[in-house]
């Protein structure tokens, strides 16, 4: 009991450190932030397919990027958690149960792994769009800002995001101590 509690904080310090050392190669490219965001660290959204402990690193990991780069007090609320409802629905898509008798949708096995990085590109375009508006000022309509950080986001969470997990998933017994 004692050890997977210290492989959860362990996995979930990792993660968080890897994002805030990701979003700053990012933000020196000047693609951390604001309108165009190509965070290279939000294809760590996809890390709760394999592991709860996902959820906490991406959040504290968003919140301490995001502070590290300057964002605005609200920036650094709503655009970490964005990242946060995006990593619960991630892991909600993985790692949900059906049971017989629930007649709700759930996805069969690879479907999951192409669900996945969903949630957190849905997250981000609802969120952060606002974000740019109503706390930086920036001048531009909801639906351009929805597109540009849509974008980024795919890119982020669905191209770099897919590989990711596939690279991960042929070891991940190894990585995350799955069956531990």
């Amino acid at each position: 009991m004692k050890n997977k509690k210290v492989l959860f904080i362990t996995q979930a310090a990792v993660i968080a450190a890897l994002y805030v050392v990701l979003t700053l190669i990012a933000n020196a490219f000047g693609l951390a932030n604001y309108a165009i965001q190509v965070r290279f660290s939000e294809a760590l959204t996809i890390l709760p397919f394999f592991t709860a402990a996902a959820i906490p690193g991406l959040f504290v990991g968003c919140v301490l990027s995001n502070i590290i780069t300057g964002c605005a007090l609200w920036d650094i609320v709503f655009g970490s958690l964005a990242t946060l409802i995006g990593a619960v629905c991630t892991y909600l898509i993985a790692h949900g149960r059906k049971k017989e008798t629930d007649p709700g949708f759930y996805p069969a096995g690879n479907l999951r792994k192409w669900l996945s990085p969903i949630p957190p590109i849905i997250a981000n375009m609802v969120i952060v769009p606002q974000v740019l508006i109503h706390v930086y000022e920036l001048e531009g309509t909801l639906w351009f800002f929805t597109l540009t950080v849509g974008a980024g986001e795919v890119i982020s969470c669905f191209v770099l995001g897919m590989i990711l997990l596939f690279a991960l998933d042929k070891r991940k017994e190894a990585i995350f101590r799955v069956n531990a």
